[in-house]
């Protein structure tokens, strides 16, 4: 297999580019490689391919990152995954960061916490923690909406002990120091006497039960962390940094508890050829100046395919006209947006003689003085500085 090209390199970038550049680039990039514009050119569309791979990543602030400190090995979604015990993988945005028990940290500075020393129940049910993790789609999947595997790196129960910790075969047993209560008592002297305190068992963690013979794939946690694929439903209409929240696909519960959710953020790959604009859709269409003037039967390309469009005579530059419900679905489902066509004439560069002959013979109907103008920067004038 051949090796990956450089990202960066791929859209022409500096590895310092600002999130406006690489979607500029990225835009010229899948302009110039288009499949639209290059039919059956399999090396276009490799192209076109290798320049979403890059946007994906690019786009994707917690991607980038990984990319730019591992290279391509950072975003391949099996690395950094734990596989087997413990809780390894990447931190932060993606769901692998660490998780802290607010009530541990309360109660080491306030004896126990809040409530006059009371202790949460180590072995009651609690909810799991959300993850989060990204999707990039195109324009087109963004309008029409879609649906897409994300890799989603959370906690799972272990499948070996389900989620005892202890080996298949064993059973935990009743802890000696607290003699299963979970909590000792501490006495300490201070300046205003001898103060008696409950805190958790420092050899079962507050949980009344040690694990003689630890599961050999979690080490006793009881879970462990894995790279999950979920699928994702993403409706019609979505915007580009919105995100989706998926009940009950984030990190597992414990002792029992319901799972946290997944909250999917999308990124939406800009076109290069459309612009949305809210719900609309913004389009250009250019136009030579005789298809201007005269009107022209124009076939228009939009979110549903090519369509007709009669360009009416005496079109001037920069005109719009409207398609009604051409553009994007309301994102509730109600109505849609419509596709607006900005014109562009395109002025001729380069004619012939035939050509200047008759347009200074159109010159002159008009009663115009093409000659006296043209070397006076008139229509036939010398080029602009």
């Amino acid at each position: 297999m051949a090796e990956k090209r450089d990202y960066y390199e791929v859209l022409g970038l500096q590895k310092n580019a600002t999130e406006d550049e690489i979607k500029k680039a990225y835009r010229q990039m899948a302009k110039k490689y288009h499949p639209d514009l290059h039919p059956g050119d399999a090396q276009a569309e490799a192209a076109f391919k290798e320049c979403n791979e890059a946007y994906e990543v690019l786009s994707d602030a917690d991607k980038k990152a990984r990319y730019d400190r591992f290279g391509h090995a950072g975003v391949d979604p099996n690395y950094g995954a734990g596989q087997g015990g413990g809780f390894g993988g990447f931190g932060g945005f993606g769901g692998g960061g660490m998780e802290f028990d607010l009530g541990d940290i309360f109660s080491s500075f306030f004896g126990g916490g809040f409530g006059g020393g009371q202790h949460t129940n180590p072995n009651a049910p609690q909810r799991g923690s959300d993850v989060q993790a990204n999707v990039t789609i195109s324009f087109e999947e963004a309008a029409k909406g879609c649906k897409k595997t994300v890799d989603v790196n959370r906690i799972e129960v272990c499948d070996v002990c389900s989620g005892s910790g202890a080996a298949p075969g064993t059973t935990t047993q009743t802890c000696t120091e607290c003699n299963g209560r979970g909590q000792v008592t501490v006495q300490q002297r201070t300046m205003l006497g001898t103060m008696t305190t409950q805190k958790a068992c420092p050899k079962c963690g507050g949980k009344g039960t040690i694990i003689p013979t630890p599961c050999s794939k979690c080490r006793g946690a009881g879970r462990y962390r894995k790279t999950a694929k979920v699928e994702v439903n993403i409706p019609a209409g979505i915007a580009d940094r919105q995100a989706i929240n998926i009940r009950s696909e984030g990190n597992k519960g414990t002792n029992g508890g319901p799972a946290g959710d997944l909250r999917v953020g999308v990124n939406v790959r800009p076109h290069p050829f459309f612009e949305r604009d809210g719900y609309n859709v913004w389009y250009e269409v250019n136009v030579s100046f005789a298809q201007a003037a005269l009107g022209a039967e124009l076939t228009v390309p939009t979110l549903d395919g090519n369509v007709k469009y009669t360009l009416p005579s005496g079109t001037q530059p920069g005109d719009v006209f409207k398609l009604k419900d051409r553009g994007i679905p309301n994102l509730n489902g109600r109505g849609r947006g419509d596709q607006l066509l900005r014109i562009n004439v395109e002025v001729p560069k380069k004619l012939n003689e035939k050509q200047k002959e008759l347009l200074r013979a159109y010159a002159e109907a008009c009663g115009e003085t093409p000659s006296a103008g043209e070397s006076k920067g008139g229509i036939f004038g010398k080029k602009r500085k």
